[in-house]
């Protein structure tokens, strides 16, 4: 496999900024947002979940119905070129056909698949202590979602794309206008996180960021 630099990973995760303000006038081509979703995809999840789905929202008429209740991207929905909200996986339990069907897709069968999914069984019931707690379970989907969320602002960084995460929304509406697209089972699915993909119309101050001493112990 082809590597690359350390200056060069880290030139990426220093231009990567929350960028609030795009430039209309430049748009992300198919072929690139198709590599960031890829990005999403191939992301790492817990015991292999991968419990999202990813809305790109490109429609003006519903851009537009989102800015009432969404204060944290209201600039930003006019003018960015993609906008994506990541929906995290409802009622994620060890004993569903979501799990069943985890198992099978990592070649699991017979003896192998029912160790499998008492192993998740454990580690629902006994490690996390969520089985039994719906909000507990969707907030652990949701947390598989900043996994893919991360890979892909810091992978459309790396070929000079920018981005934004969002959070500033009222969930409940949100996900009542999103309900209304017909594109996902609101019984099965809400929204998790959202985000937005351009380019910066202007420069951007210089992030800051806490020194690594002040973050970091080490156990030796």
């Amino acid at each position: 496999m082809e590597t690359f630099t350390k200056d060069q990973v880290l030139t990426a995760f220093n231009y990567r900024s929350a960028v609030r303000y795009y430039d209309p006038t430049r748009k992300i081509t198919d072929e690139d947002f198709n590599f960031i979703l890829e990005l999403g995809r191939l992301s790492p999840s817990s015991v292999g979940s991968e419990p999202w789905k990813f809305l790109v929202i490109q429609n003006a008429e519903l851009r537009e119905k989102l800015k009432p209740f969404s204060w944290g991207m209201a600039s930003q929905l006019d003018d960015c070129s993609h906008l994506v909200i990541i929906l995290a996986k409802k009622h994620a339990r060890f004993d569903t056909q979501f799990f069943l069907e985890i198992a099978k897709r990592r070649g699991y069968s017979g003896e192998q698949l029912q160790a499998a999914l008492a192993r998740y069984r454990a580690f629902q019931e006994n490690d996390m202590k969520i089985a039994n707690d719906e909000r507990a379970l969707f907030d652990w989907t949701s947390k598989q979602t900043y996994i893919a969320l991360a890979n892909m602002m810091t992978g459309a960084a790396m070929i000079g794309i920018d981005s934004c995460p969002i959070e500033g929304f009222n969930y409940e509406k949100m996900n009542n206008v999103l309900e209304q697209t017909g594109t996902y089972d609101p019984m099965e699915y809400g929204v998790s996180v959202g985000v937005t993909f351009g380019y910066r119309i202007k420069d951007i101050t210089k992030k800051s960021r806490k020194p690594i001493q002040e973050i970091v112990s080490w156990i030796k």
